[in-house]
């Protein structure tokens, strides 16, 4: 067995969740160490998007709270998109109606309205101006202000939970919980994305078709990000060529400047799904 760690809480994870963790204890005078076992750019949280939306996530009243207390905190960072990688961005949530949003949001988002056939030729839609994060340079970020924070980050595989002695220790592996804690209701959902040269498409868009298949794209600096796929219980990493195909071909019905855009490369990542958030 280990012998105590120097610190007031260690967290294992070194994705968005456990760098924002880490950040807001060391921040508070809390002595931390986080433990990653891959370096911040091999984690799931840097293969999203990234859109602030609440996605997947139960229960719907706590979610709710946990999104809107996110989008003040990104609200703020989106001051410094250079340094942050946050940035407020306009684009459409598609196949929805602007009552459907929800008075939750509404009301934090008083720039909402319904698209015009314009805006989203393919049906109703609501444009909003949201949160649009960019990963490989808000993750560095947030490791830098941890460490500004007096953080201390390490390379750490861990086995056991009950081998780690630290008075606190925070949970933030995401699918690792699986075999971590071990929790079998933790489950992957696999997302694959086509990063192309952005032919010049300012806004973003997110999609359904009518056979439930999503489309979505996010200008990003240098890059287009197109998506996307959300298969269950799928744990390859291989990014397949004719989902990428596909992808490419329900993004490019939505705006067909995308067709011809040069591929830069392929992401996969596995997006941890449970019944309910297990927050305890």
């Amino acid at each position: 067995m280990e012998t105590e760690l120097d610190c007031d809480a260690l967290v294992i994870g070194g994705g968005v969740v456990g760098l924002t963790t880490a950040v807001v204890l060391a921040e508070r005078g809390v002595r931390v160490r986080l433990w990653m076992r891959d370096p911040a750019e091999r984690t799931t949280s840097a293969v999203a998007g990234a859109l602030w939306w609440p996605y997947r996530i139960e229960p719907v009243a706590s979610a709710r709270a946990w999104a809107l207390r996110s989008l003040e905190v990104y609200e703020e960072l989106a001051a410094r998109p250079e340094t942050t990688g946050v940035r407020m961005a306009e684009g459409v949530l598609g196949e929805t109606a602007l009552e459907d949003v929800g008075a939750w949001a509404a009301a934090r988002l008083p720039g909402l309205r319904p698209s015009t056939a314009a805006e989203y030729p393919a049906g109703p839609g609501v444009w909003a101006r949201l949160p649009l994060i960019d990963m490989p340079a808000h993750l560095p970020w947030l490791r830098s202000r941890l460490e500004a924070a007096g953080g201390v980050v390490e390379t750490r595989t861990v086995a056991d939970l009950a081998q780690v002695r630290a008075p606190v220790v925070v949970n933030c592996t995401g699918l690792g919980a699986r075999e971590l804690v071990p929790d079998p209701s933790v489950r992957p959902v696999r997302g694959q994305l086509v990063v192309v040269e952005n032919p010049g498409i300012r806004t973003w868009t997110v999609s359904t078709g009518a056979d439930g298949a999503m489309a979505y794209f996010f200008p990003q600096p240098g890059r287009l990000v197109l998506g996307g796929t959300a298969d269950e219980d799928a744990c390859s990493l291989e990014p397949d060529p004719a989902v990428a195909e596909a992808i490419v071909r329900r993004c490019a019905a939505l705006r067909p400047e995308i067709a011809g855009a040069r591929v830069l490369e392929h992401l996969v990542g596995l997006r941890p799904a449970r019944d309910a958030v297990r927050l305890e």
